[in-house]
């Protein structure tokens, strides 16, 4: 209850700055229709003011009251201007506050999703723990603005750096971030006002590749000005022809210039054909870094050491993009082929251009990629701290080395429950796991939780393990590595059946068990062996369970085979969890909690009955 309330506290003063926003909106929006009848008076009252002051005064004060009114109307312009920044401004920041209560609310359609990441079939975890795709940890998560930002947020949820050094660092970087809500939500605002768009993210490829590209050589610069002096040459002797000093020798000096530029054009073409999109990537780009070597960064010692490169570099990172911007803008003239051509035909517009873009592309090279790397690198951490912001009843995990293996229990949590769920259908639990080769063995009837219980394990360790807070209120882990068999699916394309696939899934599951690895195994298997008959089944789990207690590692299994639960009676790392159920005027009610011990009820009849089928309650006896 108390996270609901804390949720809706929260909610409320998200939808309470809303609301003063609208009301901003509303005026600027009032101001601007303003402005347009304003620019429609000032023409209208300009041509009569003009026409009459021309007829009735004389020319010169005719194009006097033009110039005045000409003025006047571009002040309007640019006044209405500067209020369509700010109604973009206050309109994607409702969206941003919008998003948030999606986020809190787990309002899943209207929470934007990460970007399309490469198949993660043969994951060892991330299907089975909903860790990315639609309605998963990484669409509740990402709040990025880039690709590369999300792509890396997804690397650290799938592929965590299981060393404890780096993972209290990033936890450091994460906490001081999460009360900096303003500072998010400016980062966010800086791109999506250039970009114009706020479904796209930036992708920092483009740019990349751009830098990587051939480079000319450095005898372009020669070719530049001795093609730059045949253009003059044209121009005085074009001039000179027209005032008739000298005869018509400017088509020959103009034949060998444009015979000199065709040679040298195929240098300057590749360069040009994505000028234009360069030129959007990197005014995207210049506005995030501005904002970023502009701020004051007192208080916050973790963020400072971070955004280093921006406001240490010895050339401000927004004026340097802001130049090549503008010679890339420069070079998309040629786009238009006409124009292109005739601009070329009179001057070497195009190769001066390729010679400065090189010059400034050699002046940047090392230092883009770090200032590119180093945003994601934020990115990815906001994200993080924001989720805490959004949930402050979660609690960042103590996350031990494994040398204390011995001497601590290798996880104890306390109030651990699901993050995708919302609020008002959450219930947490107390776990723990204690030393190398224990096995926690859940029973319970159907719908009673115990898959869920499974992923709520390994989704918080994947947080725990990427640096965030996690849904518990307290939480101390060993380094772990996550292994599950949860969502096991066969393959009709590859002839492949359930039971195959689960058994595949198993096998590498063991090896992975008995691997020289000094970080232990945490595995999560949901319902073992279910593709198979009761007595093989039984046979198989009793042996592979065996097994996985004298591998390196522990685990959490779940099943329906009430069989299984004497297993503990002889191996004493195995122990018995339940889930139950009870009925209630002829509904089943689940609690959803973790009890010890074996599971006294099973509801697989009281269920096919329920929903009308022809069963024999009192002379059957299900599982």
């Amino acid at each position: 209850m108390q996270a609901e309330h804390r949720q809706q506290r929260k909610v409320h003063a998200l939808q309470r700055q809303i609301a003063r926003l609208e009301q901003r909106l509303h005026s600027l929006n009032l101001l601007s229709r303003r402005c347009t009848k304003g620019r429609v008076a000032v023409v209208l009252v300009g041509l009569c003011t003009t026409l009459i002051a021309e007829r009735l005064l004389s020319t010169g004060v005719g194009l006097l009251t033009a110039g005045l009114f000409i003025i006047g109307f571009l002040s309007v312009a640019a006044f209405h201007n500067r209020i369509k920044t700010r109604l973009w401004r206050y309109t994607l920041w409702c969206r941003l506050k919008a998003t948030h209560i999606a986020r809190l609310r787990r309002d899943w359609e209207r929470i934007p999703r990460s970007p399309q990441g490469p198949e993660e079939s043969e994951h060892l975890f991330a299907a089975d723990l909903n860790l990315t795709g639609e309605r998963s940890l990484l669409q509740l998560l990402d709040t990025t603005t880039s690709q590369g930002g999300s792509a890396r947020l997804r690397t650290w949820l799938l592929q965590p750096i299981l060393d404890v050094t780096h993972i209290h660092a990033r936890q450091e970087r994460v906490r001081e971030l999460v009360p900096l809500a303003a500072f998010r939500d400016h980062l966010a605002l800086c791109g999506a006002l250039v970009a114009r768009a706020t479904d796209t993210r930036w992708a920092g490829e483009p740019v990349l590749a751009w830098l990587q590209r051939h480079v000319a050589p450095p005898s372009l610069a020669r070719w530049v000005v001795l093609l730059g002096l045949l253009a003059a040459t044209n121009m005085v002797l074009m001039s000179l022809h027209a005032l008739a000093l000298l005869p018509a020798w400017w088509p020959l000096s103009l034949a060998l210039y444009l015979t000199l530029y065709l040679y040298k054009h195929g240098e300057a073409h590749d360069l040009f054909v994505d000028a234009y999109r360069l030129e959007q990537a990197l005014e995207h780009l210049r506005a995030v870094l501005l904002y970023l070597e502009t701020r004051k960064y007192s208080g916050t010692p973790h963020l400072a050491a971070l955004c280093a490169p921006f406001w240490r570099a010895a050339q401000r990172p927004s004026m340097a993009l802001k130049r090549i911007a503008r010679i890339a803008g420069s070079a998309g003239v040629q786009q238009s082929n006409l124009l292109g051509f005739l601009i070329n035909a009179l001057v070497p517009w195009d190769l001066y251009f390729v010679h400065r873009l090189n010059q400034y592309k050699e002046a940047i090279k090392h230092d883009l990629p770090v200032w590119i790397d180093t945003w994601y690198e934020l990115e990815a951490l906001n994200a993080l701290a924001h989720f805490g912001y959004l949930h402050p009843d979660f609690v960042f995990p103590d996350v031990l080395p494994v040398t204390t293996l011995t001497a601590q229990p290798i996880l104890r949590a306390r109030g651990l429950g699901h993050p995708l769920l919302p609020p008002e259908g959450r219930v947490c639990n107390d776990f723990a796991l204690g030393h190398v080769g224990e096995i926690a063995l859940i029973t319970g009837s159907n719908m009673s939780g115990k898959s869920t219980f499974l992923r709520t394990l390994g989704v918080n360790l994947s947080l725990a393990y990427a640096g965030a807070p996690v849904n518990a209120t307290a939480l101390q882990t060993a380094l772990l590595r996550l292994f599950t068999c949860i969502k096991v699916s066969d393959s009709v394309t590859d002839g492949i059946s359930y039971f195959y696939a689960e058994v595949r899934r198993l096998k590498a599951l063991l090896r992975a068990l008995v691997a020289a690895e000094p970080i232990p195994l945490c595995f999560l298997i949901d319902e073992i062996f279910r593709g198979t008959n009761n007595r093989e089944r039984l046979i198989g789990s009793q042996a592979y369970i065996h097994a996985l207690t004298r591998g390196h590692g522990v685990g959490v299994i779940s099943t329906h085979d009430l069989e299984l639960i004497t297993l503990a009676d002889t191996v004493p790392r195995i122990h018995n969890y339940h889930f139950r159920e009870e009925v209630h005027d002829g509904r089943m009610v689940f609690d959803y909690r973790l009890r010890l011990g074996p599971c006294p009820t099973t509801n697989a009849l009281k269920i096919m009955q329920m929903e009308g089928l022809p069963v024999d309650v009192d002379g059957q006896c299900g599982l």
